[in-house]
This record gives structure tokens, sequence and C-alpha cells, in this order.
């Protein structure tokens, strides 16, 4: 088995529950801002163009209900592969936070004025020195949310429930974590 399967495999059977994060009160992690920082300059690009190929005929199918132009959809696909592997993430973990947060618009705008595709709030842009970052270009939005997602994951050690839930600003709820998990298991990570 792929060793990121099983690694995200055991992440799945995590669950606990915790205090709400500094996000979620509005205090951005000074931490997360240098992270942030250095991936919004980070160019550097996948290598298996072969899995990649393999992958981006498979989650096509899976996507096209939510994305019926296919051009734009492997575009989105490709850009997700590309940033999911660059924070070392299951692209299809990306996929699934992506279907819970915008439903693949990458024009949403939350009521909380979280924007595009995985629903980054602006301030990240000032905090990390980078004011003109346009958050509904779709690369600079799945950079900046693998990122965090990435971030979140190594603060709580692994745990994906934890830092899905640091992710949505919801720590301690099951709801927002358990939605993301459903996804991924039942249409992102399938066998």
């Amino acid at each position: 088995m792929n060793p990121v399967r099983t690694a995200i495999a055991g992440l799945l059977l995590v669950a606990t529950f915790a205090t709400a994060s500094a996000l979620a009160q509005g205090q951005p992690d000074p931490e997360l801002r240098e992270v942030l920082r250095a991936a919004a300059g980070d160019t550097e690009s996948f290598t298996d163009r072969f899995e990649a190929e393999v992958w981006l005929t498979d989650m096509s199918r899976r996507l096209e209900r939510q994305v019926e132009d296919p051009e734009q959809r492997v575009r989105i696909l490709k850009l997700v592969h590309l940033e999911a592997d660059r924070a070392e993430l299951p692209p299809e973990l990306i996929l699934a936070v992506i279907e819970t947060e915008s439903n693949f618009d990458p024009y949403a705008i939350s009521v909380a004025g979280a924007i595009g595709l995985m629903q980054i709030m602006r301030f990240w842009k000032d905090e990390i020195g980078r004011p003109n970052d346009n958050l509904l270009h779709i690369e600079t939005n799945l950079r900046y949310g693998c990122t965090i997602l990435k971030f979140y994951l190594d603060k709580e050690n692994g745990d994906l429930r934890r830092a899905l839930g640091r992710y949505n600003g919801s720590l301690g709820s099951r709801k927002y974590p358990n939605k993301v998990i459903d996804k991924l298991s039942k249409k992102w990570f399938q066998a």
C-alpha cells in the first residue's frame, strides 16, 4: 500500500476533543505566518508525471459533477496535485477540504470573508507581507490552503481531526472534521 495512503488511513482513526484555537479567536499564529511567507515564494513542482496522470484520470471522473468544463477540471486537479505534493499532503485530502469549503467554486466568498477554493482568510496576505496576492487566483489559494493545513497537521502531531478543526477555526468540534473525513473516505480516497 502507498505510504501516504497508509498514513492518511491511520490519521482517519484519530479522534480527539480540544479547546478553541488561536485562529478561531482571530489571532494569527506567528509560526504559521513564517511558514506561509516561505511557501509563497516556493515555485518547485512535482516530479512524478506518470503517477500524476493516473491520478488525474481517476480524480477527473470523480470531479465531473462539480466542475463540468473538462479543461477547468484538469487545471484544478493539476494544481491540487502540485500544491499537495509540495506541502507533503495527500491530494485527495485537499480535494475533500475543497469540496467541504467551497464545493469547487474558485470565486466562493464566505460570510466570514474567506475566499476561493480553500476559503482562505484575507488577513493572511498582510500577515505574511504579501498584500497584493490574489486569493481568487487558484494557484495562490491552493498554496496558502495547503501550507496552512500542513502546518496544523504538523502542529497537531499528525492528528487529522485536530488539524482540520484548526483549519476551519472549529477546534474542539467534530462537525467540520467529520464532514471532510466523510468526503475523503467516501469519494476521494477510494481503493
